[in-house]
């Protein structure tokens, strides 16, 4: 092979690592929506009337909860459904501290305790608690997210359709500081892609926080699992081909993570659970599946492969500078930018809304890290599936 022909290779790579990473994140997003406004229907459903709702069982799984499960339990018995009809379940995960005490306080409300002793990891508390609950229904929930009063009935009047096996709701993002809604563009930029996914009848995974199955549908995940709420919604549609609907309107609050280092771990995490995810789920890839394989490639696979364009154009870019054609130049220039203002944008005040793209920079740039950081602990099995509580602010922090 000569010069001439390996020139050749690296600058047709260089281009197709720089197309593959722009489809990601800017071509898949115009692309579904095209599809979902000429090809797509949007999900309606009527509210069930009060004799028509099912029994249902809320499920929580908490490990060292004591500041904030009292409150979590509380919501839940504040909501908007026939106590006669509600099951609240708390799974704790080898608690040590007063997670279990505060919660057995609420037993004459009626809400259950499972004290597994031991520390296993959420997948193994789903997995023991799921067969025993009363409710037809499961509504899955964190010990950190608090629905809205309507939130249970939004997601089961879904049910009513026997093709429908599952319910995401809305997960909303608040300050820990002052509560308001803090939804970033990215998370804005997610949830817009749900809704169009949801016309198409693609809806990947669900937001842990938030979302309902029948329980005849749940089988036991790996105990190794991490992403327990994509995986336990796509394998039933696996098993049994059933529906999975996103509610725009079924609505959970979660607050943000309270520092940087807490964020990047957090999506470490579910970076080294996407990973893990291709290996369960690679039937969804199959043709055959629909939208729903179009949709997992482009929006997970791709996504999650990301970190490895990014080397590749860089790699390869470098390779190609030296040579004649101006192009080549500019365009490691541009990257040098790009990766250089995500550097400086630790150093921004916050509030300098002209500066955003900056920010913008480095969330894409902070992301992919955490990917390929992701991606390590996956490949020497350093990411288990027991997880590690998100540090948030207390009371007293949040009053300051």
């Amino acid at each position: 092979m000569n010069i001439m022909s390996i020139f050749n290779h690296l600058a047709t790579w260089m281009w197709v690592f720089l197309a593959l990473i722009v489809y990601a994140y800017v071509g898949y997003p115009m692309v579904i929506w095209a599809l979902s406004r000429l090809l797509g229907k949007r999900p309606e459903c009527a509210d069930l009337a009060e004799e028509d709702l099912p029994y249902i069982s809320l499920l929580i799984a908490a490990y060292n909860e004591e500041d904030e499960i009292g409150s979590r339990v509380q919501n839940a018995l504040a909501m908007d459904y026939p106590r006669e009809k509600l099951q609240v379940v708390i799974g704790s995960d080898g608690s040590t501290d007063a997670t279990t005490e505060i919660v057995s306080m609420y037993a004459g409300q009626g809400v259950k305790l499972l004290d597994f002793e031991e520390r296993r990891g959420k997948a193994a508390v789903l997995n023991a608690a799921v067969p025993g609950l009363d409710g037809e229904i499961v509504l899955f929930s964190d010990a950190n997210t608090y629905n809205d009063p309507m939130a249970a009935r939004k997601l089961v009047r879904w049910f009513r359709d026997p093709e429908v096996g599952a319910v995401c709701g809305r997960l909303i993002l608040t300050d820990p500081e002052t509560g308001r809604n803090a939804d970033s563009l990215y998370w804005k930029y997610e949830s817009f892609l749900k809704r169009c996914e949801g016309r198409m009848g693609a809806i990947l995974g669900a937001n842990g926080g938030i979302y309902a199955i029948r329980k005849e549908l749940f089988a036991p995940i790996p105990a190794d699992t991490i992403l327990d709420d994509f995986v336990i919604p796509l394998r039933a549609k696996l098993r049994e081909g059933c529906a999975i609907v996103y509610d725009y309107d079924a609505i959970a609050r979660e607050e943000t993570p309270a520092n940087v280092k807490a964020e990047f771990h957090r999506r470490t995490r579910i970076g080294a659970g996407g990973f893990q995810c291709i290996g369960m789920l690679w039937r969804l890839l199959d043709p055959r599946r629909g939208w729903v394989a179009f949709s997992f490639l482009s929006h997970k696979i791709l996504r999650w492969l990301c970190p490895f364009f990014m080397i590749g154009l860089v790699a390869s870019n470098l390779l190609l500078v030296s040579s004649e054609r101006p192009v080549y130049g500019y365009v490691l220039f541009g990257q040098a930018c790009f990766y250089l203002g995500s550097a400086l944008s630790a150093y921004i005040p916050s509030g300098k809304k002209v500066l955003k793209p900056l920010r913008l920079a480095a969330m894409f740039t902070s992301m992919n890290v955490a990917l390929m950081f992701g991606f390590w602990r996956w490949l020497l099995g350093s990411q288990k599936g027991v997880w590690r509580r998100t540090p948030r602010l207390t009371e007293a922090e949040k009053a300051v």
